[in-house]
């Protein structure tokens, strides 16, 4: 186990929270866990029965949410709190927790230095496509549940590895598209990051106005987010 600083605490009281990922024996895991110390960009995590290293990406679901976040530090507390861990929400990701951060602590992002960004707003909507590892040719029919006209992530316990080309078909409307893709993420147990690499910018936009039209809670078709898929 390796212990490295901790975030400073926000809120000393615990929730349930849903934790999965790949565990340090390679195999997935999905428990329950308690959740504490909130902050902006991360949280504490106690309970956790599966070995984690720094650097790990798991996945929380904290109410009806998901969210990805980076092992920061982990250490075995013993019989009663078992493995705790400190995470932080990866920058693509919404803070879940908002509402169990007392009122005037400070709102610390994890990157705030404008760079990365992304044009297209990420909808956190189901959304159906069906993409096909081009080595070996079988098409997988999949659900992305955070999407934009750049890419989407897809939840699936054994991802395919990073840099792995793709053909993706996606529909906008009744009109199907296809396009070539990439993995640009892989996170064991949790999920795969893809970006679209062959959409042209109309096509982009196109599909991005799909979205926000398909998204209930989607205020504007474009804004400032963090990170590519």
């Amino acid at each position: 186990m390796t212990t490295e600083h901790r975030s400073e605490p926000h809120a000393a009281f615990e929730v349930p929270v849903r934790v999965f990922g790949m565990g340090a024996d390679g195999q997935p895991f999905f428990q329950s866990a308690r959740a504490t110390n909130f902050a902006i960009d991360g949280a504490l995590l106690s309970g956790i029965e599966h070995e984690l290293k720094v650097g790990d990406t798991i996945g929380v679901h904290f109410a009806d949410k998901k969210v990805r976040c980076k092992v920061v530090w982990v250490i075995n507390a013993g019989a009663t709190q078992k493995i705790q861990a400190g995470v932080q929400l990866l920058p693509d990701q919404e803070c879940p927790w908002k509402s169990q951060i007392p009122e005037g602590e400070a709102s610390r992002t994890v990157d705030s230095s404008g760079q990365n960004r992304r044009r297209f707003y990420r909808h956190k909507i189901s959304f159906p496509l069906e993409i096909r590892d081009e080595r070996v040719n079988t098409p997988m029919r999949v659900n992305s549940t955070d999407v934009s006209g750049n890419g989407c992530y897809v939840e699936t316990i054994y991802p395919l590895a990073k840099g792995t080309t793709l053909k993706a078909e996606i529909w906008i409307e009744s009109e199907k598209i296809t396009t070539s893709a990439v993995v640009r993420a892989s996170d064991p147990g949790v999920g795969m990051g893809i970006e679209f690499i062959g959409l042209t910018d109309e096509t982009k936009q196109r599909m991005q106005a799909h979205l926000d039209r398909l998204d209930p809670h989607s205020s504007s078709g474009l804004a400032e987010s963090i990170k590519p898929s």
